[in-house]
């Protein structure tokens, strides 16, 4: 696997159509994916003392977090109307390897934080509704 550019990860938001057309959530500085599991032991006294796990079992979710500048773009526009809302929405991280994910996210965190002198920043959490794909 090549080495990539951090500023290639790019979250985006879906334009509401079916199927839905994407926009760059503007001013991002960093942007984090995890890809979560939950395991579910189905250890018993055959296993020898080792723990065992049982392999598709559990939640899986994958959670984003976002910070960056704000430009009051459309799309930022649209994510806070998402999270005063509380609704749910098409979203795709894109690599710079051409790597895609894509699922629908509930924003459960938006802040906007300034200094007197400084810009305006924005703190921005996606938890994953439903199946994530990677494409």
């Amino acid at each position: 696997m090549a080495i990539e550019n951090g500023s290639a990860f790019l979250l985006k938001i879906g334009d509401g159509a079916a199927p839905p057309a994407y926009r760059t959530v503007a001013g991002l500085r960093t942007t984090m994916v995890s890809v979560n599991g939950e395991a579910v032991n189905v250890t018993t006294k055959e296993s020898g003392g080792w723990r065992e796990l049982l392999s598709g079992a559990g939640v899986r979710s994958v959670s984003v977090n976002a910070a960056g500048i704000f430009t009051g773009s459309d799309a930022e526009v649209q994510v806070r109307g998402h999270a005063l809302a509380g609704t749910i929405d098409d979203y795709r991280l894109s690599f710079e390897s051409g790597e895609r994910m894509e699922g629908r996210f509930l924003v459960t965190r938006l802040d906007y934080s300034g200094d007197y002198n400084g810009e305006r920043q924005y703190v921005l959490s996606l938890e994953s509704s439903g199946p994530v794909v990677s494409l």
